[in-house]
């Protein structure tokens, strides 16, 4: 956009979210908005050190310009912690720490195996399967927030409403 043309408002009570699909390996990464209640795949972030992964957290935060951080949070199927569990939880303090912005943990169980069907019914395959699976988690982690699945603030920071 040119420095003359105002850039497009949102609609009024929208506000767009970032969800991470946190793993040791990848992160996925999806972006939705709260009065639509979208949710698109946008990326998968492959660096496995924190500088580079929050670099790359840092240009999507610039881009998108979110008001709300939504983390999956991985545990076994009976909702008990595991190692990684305690690894996300760290991941989530460091997001809200780092950019002052309010993070919500939603439970994650069952969202890689939904994202996996959704991708194979629409005929991926194979290492595109592999790539895109972590993103396509992540915007099932938002959409299940969308649909009122319970969030857990990560720090003092207070979320918006949901809509």
């Amino acid at each position: 956009m040119s420095q003359d043309t105002p850039e497009p408002a949102a609609p009024a009570g929208s506000l767009t979210a970032l969800a991470f699909d946190f793993g040791a390996k990848r992160i996925g990464v999806a972006v939705g908005e709260t009065l639509l209640r979208s949710a698109t795949p946008l990326t998968v972030i492959a660096a496995t050190d924190n500088r580079n992964r929050f670099d790359a957290i840092t240009a999507l935060i610039g881009e998108w310009r979110p008001a709300l951080l939504i983390v999956g949070l991985p545990t076994h199927p009976d909702g008990t912690p595991h190692e990684l569990t305690h690894l996300c939880r760290r991941f989530a303090q460091r997001l809200e720490g780092r950019y002052r912005l309010p993070v919500l943990l939603v439970d994650e169980r069952y969202t890689s195996a939904v994202a996996e069907a959704e991708l194979l019914a629409q005929g991926v395959r194979g290492e595109r399967l592999k790539a895109t699976l972590d993103a396509a988690a992540a915007a099932e982690i938002l959409r299940s927030y969308h649909a009122g699945t319970p969030a857990t603030p990560v720090g003092t920071l207070k979320p918006p409403p949901r809509m």
